[in-house]
Order: C-alpha cells, then structure tokens, then sequence
C-alpha cells in the first residue's frame, strides 16, 4: 500500500503534442480522451492494478464508460497536470474523477469521470483481490473529505422545443 495518499491524487502530467491538434490549431476532442487515459494507467498503478499484476493474474481493469467536459482551450506545447478523485468503488467497480490543468496558467481545461471494471481474461467482471482492495480503501478514505466535483454525475439532455 502506499505511504502517503494525496486528496486528490496527482499521478501524472503531459505535454500537448502537434499530432494533438485539429484544425482549429487546439487540442482535439479525441486527446483528451488519450491524456485521461494515461492518468487511469498511473491510477491503476498506483493501487496496484500495474502490468506485474496484469502478467500474474490475467486480470485488468475495462474503462466502461466515460463522460468528458470540455472547459477551455489547450494549445501546442501547453503543460498539463492532472487530479484524481475516487468517488466510489466496491468489489468489481472504480469510479473516478480526473481534472485536466493548464499547469502553467492553472485554469482548469477538462474532466473525465469514469466507470472501471475489473475483468478477467476471458472477459468476465471479477472482484478484485483483498490486498488491492486494500489500497482502494485507503484511497477512498483520503478522499471522503474532498466535495463532489459539479462535473460529476452529469447526463446529456435536450429537451425539444414546441415549433411555434
């Protein structure tokens, strides 16, 4: 387990790449996916869930389903740090909340939260091992204190408008 839990977690930052922009010379909608998902890598790391794990047991964790916002603007060459906020988890699942930064100008760009499922090989969900769970746990209890991100829990509506 580890020594010291951070509330929230800051497991990874990046740099904006030229392959990351589109046209409009920003960062495009699909790298925001790719930046987030190295932040769930260094996640699952940090409890454990790393490839020694993934070797020894044929299990991993499937990101099933993801919600980003979109903020602000990045541009090339733009520094990123990243948060992490466990907002729940129990035997099979994670849900988490990442906070992608302009580091340099600290303004908040965008944020991702996600369900995880721990699978095995064939795939099936499986629970997660006590020790891992462990870990989860403590992080968890870390971030109990923490308030919900109004990001969080969201849902894409539209509500049609009479034609008159």
């Amino acid at each position: 387990m580890p020594k010291s839990i951070e509330a929230p977690l800051n497991l990874h930052s990046a740099v904006v790449q030229p392959e990351w922009l589109d046209y409009n010379r920003h960062m495009t909608e699909g790298y925001y996916g790719v930046a987030f998902g190295y932040v769930t890598d260094a996640l699952m790391d940090f409890v454990g869930l790393d490839a020694a794990y993934r070797t020894r047991t044929g299990c991993t964790i499937y990101t099933v389903e993801t919600h980003i916002c979109f903020l602000r603007e990045l541009k090339v060459a733009s520094p990123l740090r990243f948060t992490t906020q466990l907002l729940g988890f129990d035997a099979k699942r994670l849900h988490i909340f990442h906070q992608m930064f302009q580091a340099e100008a600290g303004y908040l760009a965008a944020t991702m939260e996600a369900m995880l499922l721990h699978v095995n090989a064939e795939p099936a969900v499986v629970a997660m091992p006590p020790e891992i769970l462990t870990t989860v746990e403590a992080v968890f209890q870390a971030h109990t204190a923490l308030p919900r991100p109004s990001q969080a829990g969201r849902a894409i509506t539209f509500k049609q408008r009479n034609s008159s």
